[in-house]
Parts: C-alpha cells; structure tokens; sequence
C-alpha cells in the first residue's frame, strides 16, 4: 500500500479534529487538546530566526549573480520587486473586499496575553527595525530585525568576496539544515491541526470552517485575477508568445500543484524554458533566483492570511498598519526557498511582530494544503515568466523557437541533474 503523502495526513487529521469537535464539543475544549496545538506551534516558532538568517544571508552573498550577473541581475530584481508588490497589494484588496475573518473570534494563547496589544506606530517601528543585539532579536522573534540585520551581513560577505567563503558555507548548511529541520516539525503538522481544529469547533461550532472556506475561495481568485490580469499584461506588453508559453509550463505546473512544491518542478521548469527559446545563461540564473526573490503566489497569501489572522482576532488594524505589515511580509519573504509550507514560518514571525495571535497558524493549516497547491504552481509560473520577459528585454526573439518540435524530436523532457 502506497504511503500517505503529508498533504494527506493533514487532511485526515483536519477532519479527524473536525468530527471530534462537532461529536464531543466539551471533550474538545479540555486544556490538552489546545496545549497539543501549542506544542507544534512553539516548535514552528523555533525555526524562524535560523532559517530567515541562513536563507538571506546565503541568498544575497552566496550566489553573488545579482552582482557578476550585472544587467541582467538588475533587470531581474527590478521586475521581481514590480511583480511582488503588485501580488501583496492584490491579496491586501481581496482580503479587505471578502473580509473572511470576520465573525470567527481567535483566542490568544496564554503566551500572547502578557503581550501589549498596542499597535506599534510608523516612527516606532522604524526605529525598532534596527537591532541593538541580534541575540536578543532572535531570542524574541523579532522579524524586522532579523532581516535588517541579515541584509547587511549578507551584504558585508558579499563585499569580502573569499574571504567571507566559509560564513556564507555555513550560513547555506544553516538553511538546508533548517529546512530539513522545518520538515521533522511538519511530521506534527496532522496532530496540531487536528488538536486545534477540534478546540475552534468545540469552543465556536461549525461556523469557523465557512471562514476558512471563505479564505480559499477568495485565494484562488485573487490569484486567477494576478495571472490573468497581471501576468497576462506583462505578456502582451513584453510580446511573450502565450500559445507556445503556455505548452512550456504547462507540465511544470501541473507537478507545482500536485507536490506543492516549486524545487519538484523546478528541472523541467528549467528544461521547458530553454526549449522555449530563453538563452541558458538567463534561465540558469532567473529562475533559481525567482524561487527565492519573486514567489507571487506566496507573497499574495503571505497578505491574505495575516489580515485574515487580524481579522479573526477582532484586531481592528488602519490602513498605515496594513502597509507596513505588507512590507515587512515582501522583506521577510525573500530569500525562502519555495518548499512546501515555508510560508506558515514567514507569517508566524510576522504575527508575532504585530501581535496577533500565533494560534492561528493552526487554524490555517486546517485549509494551507489546498491553498499551498495554488500558490506554488503560481510561484512557478511567475518565474517562467520571469525568465521570458528578463530574455524579451536582452532583445531575444522567442518567436523564433519552436518549443512543440523540441519536444517532439526528444519524445520526452528528460530531467538533468541541477547544480
């Protein structure tokens, strides 16, 4: 009998958490079912200051490409940047238009109600964004100076070029580690999910599952509206061929969404792509740089999600206040390696940054698996496009390539090794 995939076990447990709550609502509300749910999620707030550290700082000074690469690395970010803050602004407008928190009424844990619930203010925060002790900026969770600080070491070790060799080592091993780490972590995703889910039932009744059906219908159009709209534009606008375009990512999305992760699609993705007429050297350098500075998808949920957590929690939050979340999310984000579920480690810092409740990571697992789906096959076609446009602007016809033929005279794409 196959093995049940993680997404699977999830989902049995969401619904194992679901009927629990709905068949036994006062053994759901015992204090060890939530103190379950805040077992996985203490262990989720232990990964965030290592893996946000080794991520940027390896991916500003360890690959160098922005640098060696020259114009083309500057166009790259230039659009990567575009595209990003068009994705944030889309999710901010959707989530503020469906409203799908409203009503659901997230407790904070225990933790969080010795916090001060003060909104911070824009001067405060600018002056906080800068660390006076790392040490303590890790010890407390606190995103912004987490990343403030990683960019300008990450910075510095570019500068330093060798020298800096072995930090910027250390600091790739940091990341894969963390992420292998992030995946032991996952294995306790079922149990805290269905421990939270059967605590918001017990405690709210069924009606907390209409919210979170009410996020993923507005995920999945806010991003149909991103690639039609927006990635349809930018198409037309850079004289992408969109019937040959679409032939070239088709396979690659469909493996995007059916593994939710990027990295399984990303060697055809590469292959595709160069069959489709982008030179090599542009393909090699946009599209693994995309993966970690232009995830569209991720970035349009990363907003959806913690307004969502906002709104759920009864936190009423200005439009100034919704900004700065939406920047400290395009700052936090980059860097992040597209794997399955990365995203719940960004928005987990980001909530503890604002103060909002981090027991809605929970809850938001109970439905991530569908919207993980959408959002990384549409990281990856993002890139794609990000390479046809980045080879359009070097001045490359890719009217002159003849992706189907390619195709047909290999049969099938083969899968060459990356790196």
């Amino acid at each position: 009998m196959r093995r049940l995939s993680l997404t699977t076990w999830i989902f049995i447990g969401m619904a194992v958490g679901v009927a629990f709550g709905a068949v036994f609502p006062n053994a759901a509300k015992a204090e060890w079912v939530p103190a379950l749910a805040n077992v996985f999620l203490r262990l989720i707030k232990s990964i965030i200051a290592p893996l946000i550290f080794g991520t940027l700082v390896y991916g500003i000074a360890g690959t160098g490409s922005v640098k060696t690469m020259g114009r083309i690395g500057l166009k790259a970010i230039i659009y990567f940047e575009v595209l990003t803050t068009i994705a944030l602004f889309l999710g901010l407008g959707a989530v503020n238009l469906t409203r799908p928190g409203d009503g659901m009424k997230l407790d904070p844990t225990a933790a969080e109600l010795n916090v001060s619930k003060v909104p911070p203010s824009l001067s405060g925060t600018l002056e906080h964004t800068f660390p006076a002790s790392v040490i303590d900026a890790m010890a407390k969770g606190d995103v912004l100076q987490i990343v403030v600080f990683s960019f300008l070491f990450g910075a510095a070790c570019a500068a330093l070029g060798s020298k800096a060799k072995p930090v910027i080592e250390f600091c790739h091993s940091l990341s894969e580690v963390m992420f292998k780490y992030t995946g032991y972590v996952m294995y306790l995703a079922p149990i805290g999910v269905g421990a939270s889910m059967a605590f918001a039932i017990g405690s709210k009744g069924l009606f907390v599952l209409l919210n979170l059906g009410k996020l993923v219908l507005t995920l999945y159009v806010a991003l149909l509206i991103f690639v039609v709209l927006v990635l349809g534009a930018v198409a037309l606008i850079a004289r992408v061929p969109l019937g040959r375009f679409i032939k070239a990512v088709r396979e690659p999305f469909v493996i995007a969404f059916s593994t939710a992760s990027s990295e399984a699609a990303l060697p055809l993705a590469l292959e595709n792509m160069e069959l489709f007429g982008v030179p090599k050297h542009i393909v090699a350098f946009v599209l693994p740089t995309g993966y970690s500075f232009n995830l569209d998808g991720s970035t349009m949920y990363l907003a959806l999600a913690s307004i969502f957590v906002a709104q759920a929690a009864g936190v009423q939050m200005p439009w100034s206040q919704q900004l700065l979340m939406m920047l400290t999310l395009m700052l936090t984000s980059k860097g992040v390696a597209a794997v399955p579920r990365a995203s719940l480690v960004i928005l987990a810092g980001t909530l503890a940054t604002f103060n909002l409740p981090i027991s809605g990571i929970a809850v938001l697992l109970g439905a991530d698996a569908v919207m993980d789906m959408a959002r990384t096959s549409v990281n990856l076609l993002g890139n794609c496009m990000a390479a046809a446009v980045v080879a359009r602007w070097e001045g490359v016809d890719l009217s002159e390539s003849s992706f189907g033929e390619g195709a047909q005279d290999r049969g099938a794409f083969a899968v060459r090794p990356v790196g």
